[in-house]
């Protein structure tokens, strides 16, 4: 099973939202929505500080034994030398033993080298895909396999939906 998640922020409020699903699947079977408030400031260059705590809080919801990888809406590295982002922040709080598969929508400049670009679709876009704890290129090779035809996966979209929600 895998579990995608993702945060929406207002103010001091944020919206946590992870969906569980398989990988050949067009929709996702569970959806999990932790909210909180009084989040933390965004920090340039320290998204994970705000980010973190509150997917962390939503996976108090989870069996994490069911899940075999978490995707984040991201970067697990922010850089070539290994320096952690979001993803790799969550790799370490669960104690390495779940892969992380980040997918942003826009590009580092310092971290070319351990991000695979990943066009779907006819888009002249990539995503950039980033991964520990499982081999990068298999990552990348799943997200392209997820269902949808255009940049962003079924799933992936539907999850930006549903943390937007009122």
């Amino acid at each position: 099973m895998v579990l995608a998640v993702d945060v929406y922020y207002k103010d001091n409020y944020a919206k946590a939202v992870g969906v569980l699903f398989d990988w050949a699947g067009s929709t996702y079977k569970q959806s999990i929505i932790e909210i909180l408030t009084d989040v933390e400031e965004y920090v340039p260059g320290e998204f994970y500080r705000r980010e973190l705590p509150c997917i962390l809080k939503l996976l108090e919801k989870t069996d994490l034994a069911l899940i075999d990888v978490i995707v984040v809406d991201g970067y697990v590295f922010t850089d070539n030398d290994g320096q952690l982002g979001l993803g790799g922040k969550l790799w370490e709080a669960l104690q390495k033993r779940l892969p992380i598969i980040g997918v942003a929508k826009t590009s580092f400049l310092k971290n070319k080298e351990t991000v695979r670009e990943l066009r779907r679709g006819k888009s002249e876009n990539p995503l950039y895909i980033s991964a520990v704890g499982i081999e990068l290129d298999k990552a990348a090779m799943l997200i392209k396999q997820m269902h949808g035809d255009y940049r962003m996966p079924d799933i992936l979209k539907k999850l930006d939906g549903l943390t937007k929600e009122a």
